[in-house]
């Protein structure tokens, strides 16, 4: 487990150090006016966008359900509810992901959530060694094994991404 010294500890670094999950931190200087938080993140990292992968919430059948795809496509929102048994996908209110999340948008990571959601990675990330999500906070991305982060967010893989 990488735990740098300038380390600010969030719900998810949290949540993998209790796991006993390795993990890596990066931090990037945050640009509030970036359009696209996950390609800042990718940008400011020198990282493949492939391997960066943004948390989006949405709301399947009414109930909310957690979607990491790559930062350098879109979430599928029908695939997503074929992925999880359901009818229909909307994204969530925003103000709905930050309170079930207790996280910002911008920096809501799929680990450490307030509530445990059912959750969906885009099966793209089977194609890496490592991916990287948000720490829980906007300017600081964790990097992790995609079969890890599947493990311990009980997740199921598929293909919910589109280019």
């Amino acid at each position: 487990m990488s735990k740098p010294k300038d380390h600010v500890g969030t719900p998810a670094t949290v949540a993998l150090t209790t796991a006993g999950i390795s993990f890596t931190v990066h931090a990037y200087a945050h640009d509030p006016a970036a359009s696209s938080y996950g390609l800042e993140a990718a940008d400011a990292l020198g990282l493949d966008p492939d391997t960066v992968f943004k948390t989006l919430l949405a709301d399947v059948d009414g109930r909310l359900v957690v979607a990491v795809v790559p930062v350098s496509g879109q979430l599928d929102l029908k695939a997503l509810a074929h992925a999880i048994g359901g009818k229909k996908a909307v994204m969530a209110d925003p103000a709905a992901a930050e309170r079930a999340t207790g996280y910002v948008v911008g920096g809501i990571s799929p680990i450490g959530q307030k509530r445990r959601l059912p959750s969906v990675i885009d099966e793209t990330a089977e194609l890496f060694d490592t991916i990287y999500v948000s720490a829980g906070k906007r300017g600081v991305d964790l990097g992790i094994a995609p079969a890890d982060l599947a493990r311990l967010l009980d997740a199921t893989m598929g293909p919910i991404g589109r280019s």
